[in-house]
């Protein structure tokens, strides 16, 4: 039998399940992008959380983790912190915040997460261990994204809408900080089941809060509903059990990961999907992300190559 995966040995499956969230994740930006060409800000917000949370609770109740699972109101305080906190907010940030900024930006906001997931974890998740070694991998993940978006990316806006799309921007990333530590320190709930009553929690807050902003959309374009679709079914549904799974596994640090992949898949996918120019600086900054990651994550790495040989 495998060992149990921990912070300090995430395991296959966890290294799998990293690289599978930041492709679904790379598309996300793109998806929202298509989505606010025929829905509103709140709308799109609202609808990604609603259906990924229809789709959740089938999901649940067929593996028998449905919302009676959750047992205790400490559980339950947990699930409606990490839904009105880490889900309904950022969600609602981002999609705002989209309008008025590029995607690059958006993309610097979410690679900060790791920088600000560190002290929260030092505090309160410290049997992670924050060690020189991830910190300095974490900086280097940073300094990678940082080559690969450009130094337009990194232009702060000082008035107007841009000014605010940008803040709303990295306080979506705060969120996921919150969030990542929250679900660590969650009492055991199964991994349906918290996805399922955290999406909930959010539609509940976003749904009512669209319909007074912007009503129930009249027209559902095929482009728009297709990109709503995607977000709905893979960066939120999908996305939130893997999420979840890797967290209370290995750690809110390892989760970081994704943070500075998934622009480089968005690079990736605008390459691909949209005909864009492939930027030579990609393969410097994937060269320098990669570098961090298997500096933060040296250890877990040398404990996987040692059991490979003794195997």
């Amino acid at each position: 039998m495998p060992p149990l995966a921990t912070p300090e040995n995430p395991g296959v499956l966890n290294w799998v399940l990293v690289l599978t969230l930041s492709v679904i994740w790379g598309a996300a930006f793109l998806s929202v992008r298509v989505a606010l060409d025929g829905f509103g800000p709140w709308q799109v917000a609202a609808l990604r959380t609603l259906i990924a949370a229809g789709v959740l609770f089938g999901a649940s109740m067929l593996f028998g983790q449905g919302p009676q699972t959750i047992k205790g109101g400490r559980a339950w305080a947990y699930m409606i912190g990490i839904g009105t906190v880490s889900i309904a907010p950022p969600f609602l940030l981002l999609s705002w915040g989209q309008q008025y900024i590029p995607s690059a930006f958006a993309g610097v906001a979410m690679g900060a997460v790791p920088l600000l997931v560190l002290p929260l974890v030092a505090i309160f998740s410290p049997e992670e261990g924050i060690g020189p070694r991830r910190i300095i991998g974490v900086i280097l993940g940073f300094i990678g994204l940082m080559i690969l978006l450009g130094p337009k990316a990194l232009e702060f806006q000082t008035a107007g809408a841009a000014f605010w799309g940008q803040v709303a921007c990295i306080g979506a990333a705060g969120c996921y900080a919150l969030g990542s530590v929250a679900t660590r320190r969650a009492p055991k709930v199964p991994p349906l089941a918290m996805a399922f009553s955290t999406m909930a929690i959010a539609a509940v807050v976003l749904v009512p809060l669209a319909m007074w902003q912007e009503g129930w959309p009249t027209e559902w374009p095929l482009g728009a509903t297709t990109g709503l679709l995607y977000a709905a079914l893979g960066p939120t549904a999908l996305a939130a059990v893997i999420r979840i799974r890797i967290i209370t596994t290995a750690g809110s640090v390892f989760m970081s990961i994704t943070s500075y992949l998934v622009p480089v898949w968005s690079v990736i996918f605008g390459v691909i999907l949209l005909s864009e120019d492939l930027p030579a600086r990609l393969f410097i900054a994937l060269a320098v992300i990669l570098t961090g990651i298997g500096l933060s994550q040296s250890r877990a790495l040398q404990a996987a190559w040692a059991l490979r040989r003794s195997v």
